[in-house]
């Protein structure tokens, strides 16, 4: 009666994955499509870019002449005293003012506008170095939450193996006491396991029903099933010899590292700018500028002033200013280096944990299959023993939990391998779609 309850829940729970096979399983590209559309981290990443996409063109934007034009309009009522022999004698003249203009200024020579295109420049690549290593990072916690919900489903079915298994040998132990051929122990260790394993299916349908809604907010839509693992497990080539080919690879491609580059370079760029604060401005001016009665004295007066020439601007004091912002950049600047060694230095030390990862993980599939063959064999020959008189229930018994404890860690195994493969891969910095399809390739 106690155990009504929970073999209710867990046939809806069976039911429920049925039904949701049925419905179509979810595979990796499907979800790696819907993330694309529907990560909110992904889409905040991809308008960030946009963002940083821009910075070269405002940069630019110093260098290249500069147009404006001018035009106001007044009335004007003036109080004019003329003194006169005869004495003061006053008018109130009242007037239209007009003034307009246009303007063109060219760049020459101006040190502080070339610095800030060049830092422009590099933010704009920092930004796409930046979005790289987010698209890469969106598909390593893509695989990681598909991956966990695929164990969690996996772990859910080797436990409701488990507990069937048990279910039928304490059935048998039943039948057998009833003949008069068993034990009361022999039934009260199979209940025991039993309590235990039940117990252990309604942990892993938590453990499940908690992936799926992890990977359901990374997809944007609600998960039910996955695809399963091929029967046949492949161990793939590296595409590596080494850790220190690897090495080189990152060197040259991490998103992270091209990033902190691109930010080094914009630090010196910033130092230039700052510094150029003592440095002259040359510019190119032209203006073509008309006025009507502009002031008093000329109230009745049109002007037209046609003015081609340059201008020089040589900056003499400025309160120290210049000096303190150039000193500050450069200190800036240096700090940006040695953040950019502290990140190189966690990037290959990310890409050795992964590479042992991968290679620990590899010997550990091929290890564990092996244990699972020797697990099957070791139920089949204890149950023959048991027959003989020679083993005894506790036997079969601790064989079962021997092979659940194998098929978990293989399964495991299976998993870390793939995860630790694509991670690599993502700290090397060539993590892409065709890493991915590989990855789905492990799938049906």
């Amino acid at each position: 009666m106690s155990k009504f309850p929970f073999r209710v829940r867990a046939l809806a729970a069976a039911a429920l994955v049925c039904c949701a096979g049925q419905a179509g399983a979810i595979g990796l590209l499907q979800a790696y499509n819907a993330a694309l559309a529907n990560d909110p981290a992904y889409r905040s990443a991809i308008h960030e870019y946009e963002a940083g996409q821009q910075n070269k063109a405002i940069g630019r934007s110093q260098l290249l002449p500069q147009i404006s034009a001018n035009y106001s309009a007044s009335k004007n009522r003036t109080d004019i005293i003329t003194q006169t022999p005869l004495g003061d004698s006053p008018s109130h003249p009242v007037y239209f003012s007009r003034s307009s203009s246009v303007q063109l200024r060219q760049p020459i020579l101006n040190l502080d506008s070339l610095a800030r295109y060049k830092q422009s420049v590099a933010q704009t690549d920092y930004s796409a170095a930046v979005f790289d290593s987010r698209k890469q990072e969106m598909i390593v916690r893509l695989v990681s939450a598909y991956l966990d919900a695929l164990l969690q489903s996996e772990q859910l079915r080797l436990t409701q193996a488990q507990r069937d298994a048990y279910i039928e040998q304490k059935n048998v132990n039943d039948r057998l006491f009833e003949k008069g051929e068993g034990t009361r122990t022999d039934m009260i260790e199979t209940q025991a396991r039993l309590d235990l394993s039940e117990a252990q299916v309604l942990e892993a349908q938590d453990s499940l029903q908690t992936a799926l809604a992890t990977l359901s907010a990374l997809v944007g839509e609600k998960v039910m099933v996955l695809d399963d693992l091929a029967p046949q497990f492949r161990i793939a080539p590296m595409g590596a010899d080494s850790y220190e080919d690897w090495k080189d690879i990152a060197l040259k491609n991490n998103p992270e590292i091209r990033a902190q580059e691109f930010g080094v370079e914009a630090a010196r760029q910033d130092v230039n700018k700052n510094r150029a604060g003592h440095a002259p401005r040359v510019d190119f001016v032209t203006s073509y500028s008309k006025n009507t009665a502009d002031t008093i004295n000329t109230y009745n007066q049109q002007s037209t002033v046609r003015a081609v020439g340059i201008q020089v601007s040589i900056p003499l004091f400025s309160g120290g200013y210049a000096t303190a912002t150039t000193r500050q950049s450069a200190a800036n600047y240096e700090k940006s280096k040695s953040d950019l060694q502290t990140n190189t230095d966690k990037v290959l030390v990310e890409l050795k944990r992964q590479y042992s990862a991968v290679l620990s993980s590899s010997k550990r599939v091929l290890a564990l299959e092996k244990a699972v063959a020797s697990g099957e064999l070791l139920i089949t020959a204890t149950e023959q023993s048991i027959k003989g008189g020679v083993r005894i229930n506790l036997d079969l018994l601790n064989a079962r939990q021997q092979l659940y404890t194998s098929r978990r860690d293989q399964a495991q195994a299976r998993y870390n391998y793939l995860l630790s493969t694509v991670k690599m891969k993502a700290a090397a910095g060539v993590l892409g779609v065709d890493d991915l399809r590989e990855v789905a390739g492990y799938f049906r």
